[in-house]
C-alpha cells in the first residue's frame, strides 16, 4: 500500500542495531533531519520513498532465523546485527522492513519486521542510517564575480587583503606584501574570490567553540554591499566553519538576512581542501625565499682550460 500513500507519509526511522539512528520527519517546509536539526536532502528521501513504494519481490528466500546473518535480515536485538531496519510512518498506516545484504547492482535481501520468509527484492535501497548521510548538504554559493575584497585573518600569521577597485580588473591586489618580497604571480590572489564557492557541508552541529579556541577568520565583501564573515577551527581531523552575513547596502538586506537564519548559530564540518581555500596564509601567495647557503661550502674554481 505505500505505493501509493507516498505522499502522506509524514516519518521514516533508520535504524541499526548498534544504536545509529536516523529519524527524518516532515514538516511544512519540507524534511528534516532530526538527530542534527537541519533540513535533510528532499531529493534522496524522495528516492528512498519511491524505491520503497516501488518494491517488487524477485525470488522468496530462508524461512530459518539461523540464515538471516548470511543475508543480514535478522532481527536488530545485537550490535552486530547486519542489517538496517527502515519504519515508515503515515497517518492511516506503519510500514517496517529490515534491509540487508545487496545482491548485484539491482536488488538486495530484504524481511518484513516481524515475518518468517526473507526475499531477494528489486530496486535496490539505499539506507544508510547515519544521520550526516541525509542532511542537505549544500551551503553556501557565493559566486567569484561578485568579489570586490576578502580580508584574511590567520590565527597564527599576518593578516592581509586582497581587492580589486572594479569587476573588470584583471587581478587582486594583495596588502601589505612584506618587505623584500613579491607574489608568485599576478593571479596569486585570484582564486580567493571563490572560496565561498559552492561550499558544502559534511556535518552540522550548534556552535559551541571551545573557550580557548583561536579561529581563523576571512571576511569576504561583495560589489553590491554583501558581507559574509567565515571563522574557522581545527578539531583533530575535522574542519569547522561558521558563517555570519552582513549588509552595507539596501540591495543585499533581504540576502544577508536569509542567509543568517539559516546559517546563524551552527558549525560546520567542510572538507578540507575547502577549509584551506578559504583560511589562506599569506605565505602561499608568495615567490618562496631562496635556500640559504649551508655553512663552510666554497664556490666550486673555474675550470682551467687546456694548456692554460
Amino acid at each position: 500500500g505505500l505505493e501509493h500513500s507516498v505522499s502522506t507519509v509524514t516519518e521514516v526511522h533508520l535504524k541499526k542495531g548498534d544504536g545509529t539512528l536516523t529519524t527524518l520527519k516532515r514538516n511544512d517546509s519540507g524534511w528534516m533531519v532530526l538527530e542534527r536539526s537541519w533540513p535533510a536532502d528532499l531529493s534522496r528521501v524522495r528516492r528512498l520513498l519511491l524505491n520503497l513504494g516501488a518494491l517488487n519481490v524477485v525470488e522468496e528466500k530462508t524461512r530459518l532465523p539461523a540464515n538471516y546473518p548470511t543475508i543480514g535480515v535478522e532481527d536488530l536485538n545485537t550490535a552486530k546485527a547486519a542489517g538496517t531496519e527502515v519504519t515508515v510512518i503515515a497517518p492511516a498506516r506503519t510500514w517496517s522492513l529490515i534491509v540487508g545484504k545487496p545482491s548485484g547492482a539491482k536488488s538486495g535481501y530484504v524481511r518484513v519486521s516481524g515475518a518468517a520468509q526473507s526475499l531477494l527484492a528489486a530496486p535496490l535501497l539505499t539506507v544508510e542510517p547515519d544521520p550526516k548521510s541525509w542532511l542537505d548538504h549544500a551551503l553556501i554559493d557565493l559566486a567569484a564575480e561578485r568579489l570586490r575584497e576578502i580580508e584574511e585573518h590567520p590565527a597564527d600569521a599576518v593578516a592581509f587583503t586582497a581587492a580589486r577597485q572594479k569587476k573588470e580588473d584583471a587581478h587582486f591586489a594583495v596588502s601589505p606584501v612584506p618587505k623584500g618580497r613579491e607574489l608568485s604571480n599576478p593571479a596569486a590572489a585570484d582564486t580567493l574570490s571563490a572560496a565561498l564557492s559552492g561550499v558544502t557541508l559534511e556535518d552540522v552541529s550548534k556552535a559551541t567553540p571551545p573557550a580557548d579556541a583561536k579561529p581563523a577568520r576571512a571576511v569576504f565583501r561583495t560589489f553590491d554591499g554583501l558581507e559574509i564573515e567565515a571563522s574557522g577551527r581545527k578539531d583533530g581531523s575535522r574542519a569547522l566553519l561558521s558563517l555570519l552575513a552582513r549588509s552595507t547596502a539596501p540591495a543585499t538586506a533581504a540576502e544577508a538576512q536569509k542567509l543568517n537564519a539559516r546559517l546563524e548559530g551552527w558549525e560546520f564540518e567542510i572538507p578540507d581542501y575547502k577549509y584551506a581555500a578559504i583560511f589562506v596564509p599569506l605565505t602561499e601567495l608568495l615567490k618562496p625565499l631562496p635556500e640559504p647557503k649551508k655553512p663552510g661550502t666554497q664556490p666550486k674554481p673555474a675550470a682551467v682550460p687546456p694548456g692554460g
